[in-house]
């Protein structure tokens, strides 16, 4: 077992309730091999990276994966927990959620199906992938040395398709289902937090609306320009007989206002703006009811946004509690664009897609066991010296102000690395110089084709 920094050891040994001791010994290699190997991130490359591919009990590391009895919920609230006291002490709770796409093949993969493309595909071409869809949930905050918004992933469940459901004689459970259920799950582990959730347009649905509504959240979607608004419904006279009314008059739509000549509007600097600065914008804001036949009503305050340089086209906006402010309303909004960020930084650095299990327990805990590592070695980031985590791997050719999620990892890997070779240092000096010998995991990461 490699020797891990004391500043380390408090957020590793956070996850040891998850196991017993004799898996414990195995899942935390794990985890530290999972940070340290470049490249595929299966268990064969953990165990190289660690110096135990001579070991003969290899399948043990397989197990933890695959048979072992863990809760990968129950770590998730930890995870969550550590992330709140670390980045959220303060302040409204942020959260983002969004669904991704892992690109996988195999027939023993059953809940795989076949899904539009969202990174590949525009509006004008079409492009399916086969693999797994997952839905998941993270925290949108700042990071005091990064200067930026990070979405850090606690919690990711997986969406099996309809046609894997059929075929095990099981319900789908539709993708909105499954945000619900993640939403209300973090409202249940924060109970004494203001929580507000921010979604693209999928999650513009009034019954998803709704539920959030009712359990204590703040939702924060975008709005269709057409969508029917109304007043809410006027008192209700005494003696009056029937069901009571759920709306009132017709509000003019979005687009209308939009054209409108009479539409007042007010200059707005949000900061953060898609990750190129601060941006001046002209917002127009006010509330309604949003209402469909045969679906709840939903009180909403919508917000729409233009641009004075007309760099992108009018948006609208709604948030589910009408007494928020409209600059706030789009702030959090904004942050929601650092989930793709995220997405795509567990691809490229923490090996997602590249992993290889094909049985159903192991394909339910790696995917979300990767995503959350992005989440922990943020953590353990954060524990290093300000030097060490504000070390950026900038050159002549490419000036770099700010660090990058590569180089947190690139901090706690040399963090790591650096424990190691203090720890095996001699205590007595031999009277010869010894000759330098390459050690194995370090010939593994350097030598071999990534």
């Amino acid at each position: 077992m490699l020797p891990l920094p004391t500043r380390f050891a408090g957020i590793i040994l956070a996850f040891a309730p998850l196991f017993v001791h004799r898996s414990w010994r195995h899942a935390q290699p794990l985890l530290i091999g999972a940070i340290l190997t470049p490249g595929r991130r299966t268990v064969t490359s953990v165990l190289r990276i660690l110096g135990r591919a001579q070991g003969r009990r290899f399948v043990n590391a397989h197990r933890i994966l695959n048979r072992a009895a863990w809760c990968p919920r129950t770590g998730s609230r930890i995870l969550l927990g550590l992330l709140v006291d670390a980045f959220a002490q303060r302040g409204p709770v942020v959260l983002g959620l969004d669904d991704t796409i892992e690109r996988r093949r195999g027939k023993r993969i059953a809940a795989k199906g076949i899904y539009r493309d969202p990174v590949r595909s525009s509006d004008s071409h079409f492009v399916k992938a086969s693999g797994l869809r997952w839905m998941s949930l993270m925290l949108l905050a700042p990071i005091p040395w990064v200067g930026r918004i990070w979405a850090l992933p606690f919690l990711t469940a997986l969406v099996p398709s309809e046609r894997a459901c059929r075929d095990r004689g099981r319900r789908h459970k539709p993708l909105l289902d499954v945000g619900r259920q993640l939403a209300l799950q973090a409202r249940r582990w924060l109970p004494g937090r203001d929580l507000v959730l921010v979604g693209d347009g999928g999650f513009s649905a009034l019954l998803f609306l709704d539920a959030m509504r009712r359990g204590g959240i703040t939702a924060i979607t975008r709005l269709r320009l057409d969508a029917a608004l109304y007043e809410p419904a006027p008192p209700r006279p005494p003696g009056t007989i029937g069901r009571p009314r759920t709306k009132g008059a017709r509000l003019p739509t979005l687009a209308a206002r939009l054209a409108a000549k009479d539409t007042l509007w007010h200059e707005v600097a949000v900061p953060g703006w898609y990750g190129a600065g601060a941006r001046t914008i002209e917002i127009a804001s006010g509330t309604a009811v949003w209402r469909h036949g045969g679906l709840p009503v939903v009180p909403i305050r919508w917000v729409l946004i233009r641009d004075p340089e007309a760099r992108f086209p009018p948006q609208a906006l709604l948030c589910t509690d009408p007494t928020r402010e409209p600059a706030s309303i789009v702030g959090w909004f904004v942050r929601r664009w650092t989930v793709e960020v995220t997405f795509q930084e567990a691809r490229a650095h923490l090996g997602v897609e590249t992993q290889r299990q094909w049985s159903d327990t192991a394909i339910t805990r790696t995917t979300p066991c990767l995503l959350a590592l992005f989440s922990i070695v943020t953590l353990l980031a954060a524990r290093l010296p300000a030097r060490q985590r504000r070390r950026v791997a900038a050159a002549a050719w490419y000036p770099k102000p700010r660090p990058t999620f590569a180089d947190a990892l690139a901090a706690v890997r040399s963090a790591i690395w650096r424990e190691r070779t203090l720890a095996t240092s001699p205590r007595r000096h031999p009277r010869t110089k010894p000759r330098f010998r390459l050690p194995a995991p370090w010939a593994y990461a350097l030598c071999h084709a990534a």
